[in-house]
């Protein structure tokens, strides 16, 4: 190729630079008609830029030398974006919780993997995940609700009534909800809703009319929703602190918030403390555990029960205050 102007040199290399490659000094040099000082007087030009600008530009960025490469690159102390590495977790960690029909999963996938710099990396997470993607086993209810999402969380931060339709599991029938939205939520494979009713007969409605706590809605079962414009100023977040919530309602189930106690003698407690975050370990004796965790609901008995001879109830729900 033909002398090019440092102009073009440097814009060249500054594109090259932004998008994640290597710069070796005699690849740049041959490919650009220079030798390779000048191609080292434009780094350093490029170098300069970044100190002179690093309000605008952002702090942090600089340009080194990585021998294992044997080219300079750019080092972003303050990286605003996923690395290459997070890319590759964040795919496998989405394809892992079979959350969405695939042609809602797929092009999620696709966005995350076109993020990699350069292009060789690119190739190699998609290879890295290829036969996942194409195993990929969508839910069975095959529904798509991305959108909904994001109409729920409006919703949720503008504290607006919604109307659902909503199809209940047991009974296999529709019911209409006016609710307010409180928190989205999801665990293994689905998300949820967690809201309050709003202006509903409670005791020809629930099992326990005097039930305070949200209701548990999974978002796949909505069949249809509008938001209203009836904005609730009642501070029902002072009735749900999201974050706690989330830890006490592993199983989805609403109800009451429970406190029960049991012993665990299987291979990994650490496994039970993992899936209950309030759990707390009372004792240990030869490898036997006393633990308490509170919950809400009893969705947790189902769960104590899969462990079989390794889990032993010793005090029965007690209603927490």
């Amino acid at each position: 190729m033909g002398h090019r102007s440092k102009y073009d040199r440097i814009l060249s290399l500054y594109t090259k630079i932004m998008s994640g490659d290597v710069i070796r000094k005699s690849d740049e040099a041959a490919d650009l008609g220079v030798n390779e000082r000048t191609i080292q007087r434009d780094i350093d030009d490029i170098r300069a830029f970044f100190d002179n600008n690093s309000t605008s530009i952002g702090f942090g960025k600089q340009i080194v030398y990585d021998r294992s490469r044997r080219g300079y690159l750019l080092h972003d102390e303050n990286c605003k974006y996923l690395t290459n590495s997070e890319i590759l977790a964040v795919c496998k960690m989405l394809l892992e919780s079979r959350a969405l029909v695939k042609d809602e999963m797929m092009p999620i996938i696709d966005k995350l993997i076109n993020s990699c710099t350069p292009e060789q990396s690119r190739r190699k997470v998609a290879a890295m995940i290829g036969n996942e993607k194409y195993h990929y086993c969508e839910p069975h209810h095959g529904v798509k609700f991305v959108n909904i999402l994001w109409d729920i969380g409006a919703a949720i931060q503008e504290q607006r009534v919604i109307e659902i339709d909503y199809r209940r599991l047991r009974e296999s029938k529709t019911v209409h909800r006016r609710v307010v939205p409180a928190a989205i939520m999801f665990s293994e494979y689905y998300f949820y809703l967690a809201a309050f009713p709003y202006n509903i007969k409670r005791k020809c409605c629930f099992e326990d009319p005097g039930d305070i706590n949200p209701t548990i809605y999974r978002i796949d079962r909505i069949k249809s929703m509008k938001t209203t414009d009836t904005v609730v100023r009642k501070p029902y977040s002072d009735l749900l602190d999201d974050g706690e919530f989330r830890k006490r309602v592993q199983f989805m189930y609403g109800g009451k918030l429970q406190t029960i106690r049991f012993r665990y003698s299987g291979m990994s407690v650490e496994s039970v403390l993992d899936r209950l975050p309030t759990a707390k370990i009372l004792s240990e004796e030869n490898g036997v555990y006393t633990i308490e965790a509170e919950t809400f609901g009893k969705g947790i008995e189902m769960w104590l029960r899969s462990h079989g001879d390794t889990v032993e109830i010793i005090q029965p729900y007690n209603e927490s205050k």
